[in-house]
């Protein structure tokens, strides 16, 4: 039955993402070009509508006996009403900010999705208390707009979602969770349908609308996959989600440096910094495919290792993730502080 319904949302999504396509047009949903973008036409967005209404047939095909399943399509709705709302009209980021907070807190108060407290490698285990319900919120929000961000080339923010979601599903599975599972595969195939149209020379922008959207799925499915577990498990969804996370982490670092406001938007996010390189557009995301597949990989063998070697794979990622991002300038060409402690130890042995 889940092969079946895959098969229907993957085709679904293939049919109906043209019908959005003219529906974009039609209602003026529209990307105009400017300096800050990389196409130079005007491009019909509103593309994560088709994943919505093939996520939505899925999730009533395979009718999941889980009450957090109403939940997520009731704040999935909200998230996909505000993603309209932005595409069509452009909206203020109070605004936006203001739908994705009550989405979360649907899944929160509703739901009673909230992490309690996560086991200590040390012993013992951290009680979030009054806490929890705040922590929730933020890492849905967080994880929400990260995903948000990296919507920046054809097919990233689908191509990225998909390998997280892939990688979240596996691990479900190895832990016998059906529910999550199902579900992330049924994201999964939904949005390889859209991608079809979406890959680079897309057709047609997921705009606010998928990108909110795959990035709050993303978000609640990461909590009911790893919640109340211990804390390298915990970091298993942060892994998962390396380059949209370590990508937010890093504009944050850069505004602040630079004394912009947070919500100022550039063109030095990853994948300019890539193209600056002198990567095609097409080169540019298969490269950062690249590296959701090896944090991917990285987190399942996380969930794998024992607390030595998870404390060294984690120590090794972040390292080569600074490494990365002072060769890229992620943050600003005068941004190296490792590099520079490696060229001075370079020095002193030549010496």
């Amino acid at each position: 039955m889940i092969i079946l319904t895959l098969v229907v949302c993957f085709l679904l999504s293939i049919f109906i993402t043209p019908m959005i396509k003219k529906l974009a047009f039609k209602i003026g949903a529209t990307d105009k070009p400017n300096q800050r973008k990389v196409h130079h036409h005007l491009m019909p967005r509103l593309g994560g509508l088709a994943i919505y209404v093939s996520f939505v047939v899925g999730v009533m095909l395979t009718k999941p006996q889980n009450w957090y399943y109403m939940p997520i399509l009731a704040g999935s709705s909200i998230i996909i009403i505000t993603g309209v709302l932005d595409d069509v009209f452009q909206i203020s980021a109070k605004l936006k900010l203001l739908g994705q907070l009550v989405a979360s807190l649907i899944v929160v108060l509703i739901g009673g999705l909230h992490v309690v407290f996560i086991n200590l490698p040390f012993g013992g285990h951290f009680e979030f208390g009054f806490l929890s319900i705040p922590f929730t919120i933020i890492w849905i929000i967080g994880i929400t707009n990260a995903i948000n961000l990296i919507d920046g080339l054809d097919g990233l923010a689908a191509g990225v979602s998909s390998i997280a979601l892939s990688t979240i599903a596996g691990i479900a599975l190895l832990q016998g969770n059906i529910f999550v599972f199902t579900i992330s595969v049924i994201v999964v195939a939904s949005t390889l349908g859209f991608l079809v149209f979406n890959f680079h020379p897309a057709r047609i922008f997921m705009g606010d609308t998928g990108a909110l959207f795959l990035g709050y799925i993303i978000s609640v499915l990461s909590l009911l996959g790893f919640k109340n577990i211990t804390f390298i498990s915990f970091v298993v969804p942060v892994i998962i989600l390396g380059v949209p996370i370590s990508d937010t982490i890093f504009a944050i670092v850069r505004r602040l440096i630079n004394s912009q406001p947070l919500t100022t938007p550039d063109k030095s996010h990853l994948h300019h910094c890539i193209l600056r390189l002198g990567y095609s557009h097409r080169q540019t995301v298969l490269i950062i495919y690249g590296l959701s597949a090896l944090f991917s990989i990285s987190a399942v063998a996380l969930s794998q290792l024992n607390f030595k070697g998870s404390f060294l794979l984690i120590g090794t990622l972040v390292l080569l993730i600074e490494l990365f991002a002072e060769k890229i300038d992620l943050v600003g060409k005068d941004y190296k502080p490792l590099l520079k402690i490696i060229r001075i130890l370079r020095l002193d042995k030549n010496r």
